[in-house]
């Protein structure tokens, strides 16, 4: 269905009161990330001038290419869009480490989110030549696509590597009897999205699929909007000593870096998750030096009614 872009020029100011409750979720963790990653950069620089320049200019700055820091403000015109057939490889570059690094179906994978043109939105730069993806958000019924090999082989993979005998059961039931009702929710992004943009992109999806359970042509359509569960594969760091125990809540919060701010959300509301590690560790420079010495690289499983 048509829709306006939405045009985001600059990090705009959180407005919680206008999003849904978990959309006002996303929007204070958005606020709470900033401002950590704000104070992160400032105890890694020796100079604090820079960091209060950083905090009053509310724009995205670049890295330069030659490893040296650029002083500059880089203005951005964000918008969302409907997937389309000419965002293939930039979905499938997001998408590239997935399943960990499974060999998979990805190509198949990608061709059903960008099929799904009613329920599902790309983020990309407004006028861009390029076309180049910087986010891509959508959920997928388990039930309408068991029969694509893509889906198959992500069912397979995801009982392979849960090893929670608690947990297994569980998931076995989500994947199978009860696939209809599961929607896959696929959220990835690139490393600096401006947070701001999380609320507004996560509206749009809960509104998306709640319109399409009204206005999708049949019944069968209708009915494959109408989720029960969410199941969510996600990237994040676990501190080594996680395990031991813990003196206070704080430090339990403080056993996971959340890659992508509204992780966190998802991880706190979710019924129940298990863990697993990952072999590739295809991260940015910058999540290396924070967490290379202290935290264990996994994804997490997560699973929502």
């Amino acid at each position: 269905m048509p829709r306006k872009p939405a045009r985001h020029h600059r990090l705009l100011p959180v407005q919680p009161l206008t999003f849904s409750p978990f959309a006002r979720s996303v929007a204070r963790v958005a606020t709470a990330y900033l401002v950590k990653h704000h104070m992160h950069d400032a105890m890694q620089q020796s100079a604090g001038d820079e960091f209060k320049e950083k905090l009053k200019n509310v724009d995205r700055q670049s890295e330069s290419s030659e490893d040296e820091e650029f002083d500059g403000v880089v203005q951005a015109d964000f918008a969302f869009f409907d997937p389309k057939p000419d965002d293939f490889h930039g979905v499938k570059t997001l998408l590239q480490s997935y399943l960990d690094n499974k060999q998979w179906d990805l190509s198949g994978f990608v061709d059903l989110i960008l099929g799904q043109a009613t329920v599902g939105t790309v983020v990309k730069l407004e006028d861009d030549e390029d076309n180049g993806v910087f986010s891509i958000i959508t959920a997928l019924n388990l039930g309408r696509y068991k029969d694509h090999k893509c889906i198959t082989e992500l069912k397979e993979f995801l009982l392979s590597i849960c090893h929670e005998k608690d947990k297994i059961g569980n998931l076995r039931s989500l994947l199978g009897d009860e696939a209809q009702k599961v929607g896959l929710l696929v959220s990835q992004c690139v490393v600096n999205l401006p947070p701001e943009l999380l609320p507004p992109l996560y509206d749009a999806l809960f509104d998306e699929i709640s319109w399409a359970t009204e206005d999708e042509p049949t019944e069968e359509l209708r009915n494959c909007f109408r989720f029960k569960f969410y199941v969510v594969v996600s990237k994040i760091y676990k501190h080594k000593n996680a395990d031991q125990k813990r003196s206070s809540s704080t430090d339990k919060d403080e056993a996971f870096v959340y890659i992508k701010p509204e992780d966190e959300i998802l991880h706190k509301l979710s019924m129940w998750s298990f863990l697993f590690p990952l072999q590739t560790q295809q991260v940015a420079t910058h999540e290396v030096s924070r967490t290379q010495h202290q935290f264990y690289h996994h994804r997490s499983v997560l699973v929502h009614l």
